[in-house]
């Protein structure tokens, strides 16, 4: 069984088209029950899986975010290890691309992971803008609130 490095840092398929990538919210979402670890690089590693509720919330903000904000007729910026049985998943935030294949010399990590396993710390891009960390923020229960359940 692979660590989360080792699963981040291997191969890795890209979700190349919008079609692709509804098919495998679908598959996430169906394979919710087991739990999902929702990964902002740059913010403290969640210690809980999501529930249920509180996933398909999460994962349907991301989609409007990159519906909104990859404005292509192609994907290309979402990248997992299975596409039948996903157990880690890398997007990438429209807003900071960059040269994520690193062929700039400077390699840009993932905006979001979402993974089966805990998540260990990636290095965040050196600047995160505030308002990406306000729109992660109000994704998040709030204190008292029952959207995180430990697994």
């Amino acid at each position: 069984m692979n660590t989360f490095t080792e699963t981040l840092n291997g191969t890795l398929y890209g979700v190349m088209s919008w079609v692709q990538w509804e098919t495998l919210q679908a598959t996430m979402l169906k394979n919710r029950k087991d739990g999902w670890y929702v990964y902002y690089v740059g913010e403290k590693i969640p210690v809980h899986k999501q529930s249920n509720e509180g996933f398909a919330h999460i994962l349907g903000e991301i989609n409007q975010l990159l519906r909104r904000d990859h404005d292509e007729s192609y994907l290309g910026i979402i990248y997992t290890d299975h596409f039948d049985a996903p157990t880690l998943i890398e997007i990438y935030d429209p807003n900071n691309l960059g040269a994520y294949c690193g062929s700039s010399g400077k390699v840009i990590p993932p905006g979001w992971i979402i993974s089966k396993m805990p998540p260990e710390v990636v290095i965040a891009p050196q600047i995160i803008p505030q308002g990406r960390k306000r729109w992660w923020k109000n994704l998040l229960p709030h204190p008292g609130s029952t959207t995180h359940s430990p697994t």
